[in-house]
């Protein structure tokens, strides 16, 4: 009688265990849509690329997986996520980029000045 009371312990313990790996599966899935849809929506700009034979496999194995309905659409969203992961650097690129602008600014302003001297 115990064996049989414990069996059907390890089979709840079983079923539970299944029961909570399929929530789990449920939201990654969802997960990973909701990632999927943020990544293309508003994607309004035409890009031409070209890519090597094995970034293709890669992008046709998402399209052949169900997960895109296209190479443009797996494309986009792994330039998305790329983008997202590399957001330090991009930081500092953006801070960089605006130091330029200020510097182009001021060379501006100098020769403008430059130019009005030797007018008067």
């Amino acid at each position: 009688m115990d064996g049989e009371k414990e069996r059907d312990q390890i089979a709840a313990k079983i079923e539970e265990i299944g029961s909570q790996v399929e929530k789990l599966a449920i939201k990654t899935t969802a997960s990973i849509k909701k990632a999927i849809d943020q990544a293309l929506a508003n994607r309004n700009i035409v890009l031409t690329i070209r890519v090597n034979e094995e970034s293709n496999k890669k992008l046709n194995m998402l399209v052949d997986a169900g997960l895109f309905k296209s190479r443009s659409e797996s494309a986009a969203f792994l330039i998305e996520e790329g983008i997202k992961s590399q957001a330090p650097l991009f930081k500092k690129i953006t801070e960089r980029l605006e130091k330029i602008d200020r510097i182009r600014e001021e060379l501006k302003n100098i020769v403008t000045e430059e130019m009005e001297k030797t007018k008067e």
